[in-house]
């Protein structure tokens, strides 16, 4: 069998992409969903994101197969679809992490529903702890790459209809994506870093030797989240794109550490982060 056959299996998996097209039909029957041109991921504090979107349309999680109600302050638990820089865009307004309890197919789960959507495009976006020194809490880091130190991952079984095997992450931030981000920046006057992403399972932040250690493997920041949904968005063919605000600097580089402080953060930079990402989908979708 080739690396890209697909195993499909007797009946629909749980998280699987036969699940994801059930409930994409269902978000489209409430929301009249037509043409996103990019998908986006809400991380903390960032939802305010969600009250540029225009003509939006909303429904909770929690009515919608396969999510789950967000049970973590800063995150609204809502799918939204509207236009965003002219341009329509589906927006997941939070997450359900693994820390939680989720396995990595759950927490990636809604990467598939937005696929089904026909968004070919996912734009992600965290709070993380700047580990390098140049990264003060307020910046805003492209993510160039990441390190997957969760040990999850949302592949590990069957092959999914239309996964591939064995995805390639060479480059799984799109440099043509990044290229637009630069050039969004640019454009809005926003400050815009980049680096290297590492995703940890949490939920205790990091001892001060680990930021250390963290370091030494070539980490500009540290969060919970993201890795998984960039590993399924390669594995079905989506571009990836990915910012980290940093909300604080990582554990033993600073004061001490409270996820209030985090969300409060990321609402002091919703003007800059805003400006970056509507200036994104704008060109994503042509403009």
């Amino acid at each position: 069998m080739s690396a890209n056959a697909a195993a499909v299996p007797d009946q629909p998996r749980p998280h699987g992409a036969l699940a994801a097209r059930a409930a994409a039909n269902a978000v489209r029957e409430r929301l009249g969903v037509r043409n996103p041109v990019t998908a986006i991921v809400l991380g903390s504090g960032l939802d305010g994101l969600a009250d540029r979107i225009e003509n939006a349309r909303r429904v909770p999680y929690a009515d919608v197969p396969g999510l789950h109600a967000t049970r973590v302050p800063g995150h609204r638990g809502e799918i939204i679809v509207g236009t965003l820089g002219g341009r329509e865009v589906v927006a997941l307004a939070g997450r359900f992490h693994m820390y939680e309890g989720f396995s990595a197919r759950t927490a990636a789960f809604p990467v598939r529903l937005v696929h089904a959507l026909g968004a070919r495009v996912l734009f992600l976006s965290n709070a993380a702890g700047g580990i390098r020194s140049t990264l003060a809490p307020g910046s805003l880091m492209m993510i160039e790459d990441h390190i997957n130190l969760t040990f999850r991952n949302p592949l590990v079984g069957p092959v999914e209809p239309g996964d591939t095997r064995f995805p390639d992450m060479s480059r799984p931030y799109s440099p043509r994506l990044n290229a637009l981000l630069v050039e969004s920046a640019r454009a809005a006057g926003v400050t815009l870093s980049s680096g290297v992403y590492a995703g940890l399972l949490g939920p205790a932040y990091e001892t001060p030797a680990e930021v250390r250690l963290l370091a030494m493997c070539g980490a500009d920041a540290v969060g919970m989240s993201t890795v998984v949904e960039t590993i399924v968005g390669v594995a079905i063919g989506m571009e990836v794109a990915g910012v980290s605000v940093i909300t604080n600097a990582a554990a033993g580089l600073g004061e001490s550490l409270s996820h209030e402080d985090v969300v409060r953060r990321g609402l002091a930079v919703a003007g800059e982060f805003g400006a970056l990402v509507e200036g994104f989908v704008r060109r994503v979708g042509g403009g």
